[in-house]
């Protein structure tokens, strides 16, 4: 009986300690996966027990439910091979005001079961969570940071988020203004009455004969009362919750430092007897002072956040609200979000283009600055791809809609963007280490501080020791810490995406800058990827264009890619192809045909000297395209040499000037190459690299950058195919370009938005001013209090007599953090004068 009745009792036990959940699984496809899946999940110590399902991919487990047990599930699925599927949250948090809060509620998002990675913008107020799918939803997250003392909400979607971040930062900047109007109407009398008594003799004597020190004192009170309970009551309201949970913030700082001298000062005014007759002065000004001061800086500082997200607001005002559609044989104009793939899409002069699509007829110039940062328009015909959001300039036609709503490639950039500008930097991990003990051992050195001048300080020690404590309480705020690289990044990361340069990821920024040696793709990348005509040299006698039109008619006939490129090599020269009889291909060799009666041969120099050509006639010309990486084909009209023509993949515009800026930044640029060493070679000398890695298969470009990433070298891999996918991951910094494969795309750091290297350049210099900046920050944030605490604490006393008045440390703190948003704002410059910041 006794263990009958103990089971129901150890089962409920276990119930309150274990948690079911499912979630999942990508990549099985097999009962063999299953059993692979399920032992692996069994092996972890969290887990109690495990049950997968392939055919509705997901596994049910009980697990213990303590702190996030299933981030190390997770890394034990994807180190077998298979994927986990997760999504990615984002929250709006409001109230955080210094790096200790962002700490603070980074520690308590990871702490959730579900939570593989949490990055918190202290400058959007956005948290952008990666989540196990169906584990724990954005409302209940939103739950947890609220319990932790900051307002939250779940952001559904990337441009709801963006203009929540402009309505937060908006509604924020009115609020503060209100509350700073009010706070300096309501305090200037205490300023006046205290600091003029003190400052001005004649101040002090008509307070004394017309109002009286006693009454002065009561009216000071007053005043000050109404600041701290009035626009100064978010200090008290956040900051001794925090303090009481153990988490002071800058609220703590501000709420302790103005309430010990508002107490003291009642003390003063309403119970003198407590105190000795020498320590009987008031700080209600200083108290009312601070709260106005902090409270200005706070509103200088939303205004200038505010400018960081004009990129990417920029870019969400390029979205058209509305389309018109050509549905049931009429034109009708619909909501964007009505629009649907395949709808057929009129676009009329001076448009915007609602969506990504095809062209279906007509033609027209299309401004794709907002993509490429190119200014000049492209023109745009049938079959072209065309892109949401940029603007059609004089011509109308009608386009497809391939992709639509979030799919479309400028939603697409937006998300990339503000997923960078929510990523931390390496950099960045000292200072949360930093910031994560700095308030608590600003409290000791404050207490220290107060002790110091208890004991040691000249009469009257009480009001030096409260005067110095204050002073350091109020003047380390790390605010300026915790601003120093969020904004840079946002504002590098937008103003990048303006010149069409995507980092997908914030640490890119990092990662580029210390890079050492960009490796580059050859196909592809450096040249076009695609065969082409690019010569003819005749022998006398002949027409070009009709030579031409005959040997384009024979290789129609091949499926080889140099045949390709000669064809339509004619067709866009308008030439039309005539039939062919009796095609006939010699491998290795040439073609042979019969084409209006006349019987061609087309090959190597080898085939039509077997066939009886004398071929010395075009022996330099042969030469000169042999060195230059060209592919000659010798054409014999019946049995008469008639020309000699040329095919290579040409190199892309812009490509050698974007290698001889590299290297002038002092980069050594690398081609990998799957061609023979001498055409490789011929390519890299016409480019000005000389450093060449050739014949690489597909799968050796792995090895070919963990070859240049020896002797602790950071390398930069340039690519766009599918095959660059593997390379592009192994690189420290991957860069796609954004004509490339979409696989190519997902698997770098950095994307180019058009097929121009000369962004490879302008990415690296990015990366550059923003290291640069983001150092600038932090020194001065550094720099701030390493100078100013020890001031604040009264160093300078016994040698100068100076003391560091708790007003001016506010009014300290407000610019420190005012000078780092502004001066990262300075990277919205970037390239308006040039392509660099200059300091």
């Amino acid at each position: 009986m006794s263990q009958t009745m103990h089971l129901p009792d150890k089962q409920s036990a276990d119930a309150k300690d274990t948690r079911t959940v499912s979630i999942g699984i990508k990549g099985m496809s097999c009962a063999s996966c299953v059993n692979h899946v399920e032992k692996t999940l069994q092996t972890q110590p969290s887990i109690t027990h495990a049950s997968v399902n392939l055919a509705t991919e997901t596994a049910e487990l009980q697990y213990q439910n303590s702190a996030n047990n299933l981030i190390g599930v997770v890394g034990a699925i994807e180190a077998q091979g298979y994927s986990v599927s997760k999504e990615s949250i984002t929250l709006k948090i409001q109230g955080m005001s210094c790096a200790s809060c962002v700490g603070r509620v980074q520690s308590r998002l990871l702490e959730q079961d579900g939570v593989l990675d949490a990055r918190i913008n202290l400058a959007t107020e956005l948290a952008e969570l990666d989540v196990i799918s169906r584990i724990i939803s954005g409302d209940q997250l939103a739950d947890v940071v609220s319990e932790s003392g900051y307002q939250a909400t779940h952001v559904n979607a990337t441009t709801q988020a963006v203009d929540q971040i402009s309505d937060s930062h908006q509604r924020s900047a009115e609020n503060l203004k209100r509350s700073v109007v009010i706070a300096f109407v309501l305090a200037l009398p205490v300023f006046l009455l205290e600091m003029g008594s003190h400052a001005i003799p004649s101040v002090r004597d008509w307070i004394a004969n017309n109002i009286g020190v006693q009454t002065s004192r009561y009216l000071q009170f007053v005043f000050t009362t109404l600041v701290l309970a009035g626009p100064g009551c978010v200090f008290f309201i956040k900051g001794i919750p925090a303090l009481l949970r153990r988490n002071p913030d800058m609220n703590a700082l501000v709420a302790m430092g103005t309430g010990a001298a508002w107490l003291y000062s009642v003390v003063v005014t309403f119970l003198p007897q407590l105190l000795p007759a020498n320590a009987l002065n008031v700080y209600f000004e200083a108290a009312a002072v601070i709260v106005a001061l902090i409270l200005l800086g706070r509103y200088f500082e939303a205004k200038t956040k505010s400018h960081t997200s004009d990129a990417i607001r920029h870019l969400v005002g390029m979205r058209s609200k509305d389309a018109v559609v050509y549905r049931d044989g009429v034109e009708q104009r619909v909501a964007i979000d009505q629009v649907k793939v395949d709808d057929e899409i009129v676009i009329k002069p001076g448009a915007r283009l609602p969506v990504d699509g095809l062209v279906l007829d007509g033609e027209s110039y299309v401004d794709e600055s907002m993509i490429t940062g190119e200014p000049v328009p492209v023109i745009k015909k049938p079959g072209d791809t065309v892109v949401g959001g940029t603007l059609n300039t004089k011509g109308a036609f009608r386009m497809r809609a391939t992709r639509v709503g979030g799919n479309t490639a400028l939603s697409q950039i937006i998300r990339m963007v503000q997923q960078a500008q929510g990523d931390k930097l390496p950099i960045q991990s000292l200072l949360d280490k930093v910031t994560g003990v700095f308030v608590p051992i600003v409290m000791v050195l404050a207490a220290l501080t107060f002790i110091i001048w208890l004991i040691a300080g000249p009469a009257p020690a009480l009001s030096f020791a409260l005067v110095n404590a204050v002073a350091v309480l109020i003047i380390a705020c790390p605010c300026a810490m915790g601003l120093a690289t969020p904004t840079s990044i946002m504002v590098a990361t937008g103003r990048a995406a303006q010149m069409g340069v995507l980092f997908r990821k914030g640490g890119a920024l990092q990662s580029l800058r210390d890079a050492s040696i960009v490796a580059i793709d050859k196909t592809g990348t450096l040249t076009c990827g695609q065969p082409q005509l690019t010569d003819m040299h005749m022998v006398d006698g002949f027409d070009e264009s009709h030579v031409l039109q005959l040997i384009a008619s024979v290789e129609s006939q091949s499926e080889h890619p140099l045949a390709q490129a000669i064809v339509s090599g004619a067709i866009a020269r308008k030439l039309e192809l005539l039939d062919v009889q009796e095609f006939e291909s010699v491998s290795g060799l040439g073609v042979t045909a019969l084409v209006n009666g006349q019987r061609l041969h087309v090959g190597s120099e080898r085939y039509v000297s077997q066939l009886g050509a004398d071929t010395t006639l075009f022996s330099d010309p042969a030469r000169q395209l042999a060195e230059k990486a060209k592919t000659p084909f010798y054409a014999l009209i019946d049995n008469r040499l008639a020309a000699l023509i040329a095919v290579a993949d040409p190199i892309r515009e812009g490509a050698r000037e974007a290698v001889e800026s590299l290297h002038a930044t002092g980069l050594q640029v690398t081609m990998i190459s799957g061609d023979n060493q001498h055409t490789a070679e011929v390519v890299a000398k016409q480019l000005g690299i000389k450093n060449v890695i050739a014949e690489v298969l597909p799968d050796g470009k792995i090895d070919a950058v963990k070859q240049l990433q020896q002797n602790n070298h950071k390398v930069a891999f340039v690519g766009d195919g599918i095959n660059d996918a593997p390379a592009l991951a192994q690189a420290d910094v991957g860069i796609a370009i954004g004509t490339g494969t979409d696989v190519a795309i997902e698997s770098a750091d950095v994307v180019l938005m058009s097929a121009d290297l000369r962004a490879v350049p302008i990415a690296h210099a990015i990366s550059r001013a923003t290291i640069r900046n983001i150092k600038q920050n932090l020194f001065w944030a550094f720099a701030y209090n390493a100078t100013l605490i020890p001031i604040a604490a009264g160093v300078l006393y016994p040698f100068f007599g100076i003391l560091l008045s708790p007003v001016f440390a506010a009014a300290a703190m407000a610019a420190s953090s005012i000078c780092v948003v502004s001066n990262a704002l300075r990277l919205k410059r970037f390239g308006r004068f040039g392509r660099s910041l200059s300091s």
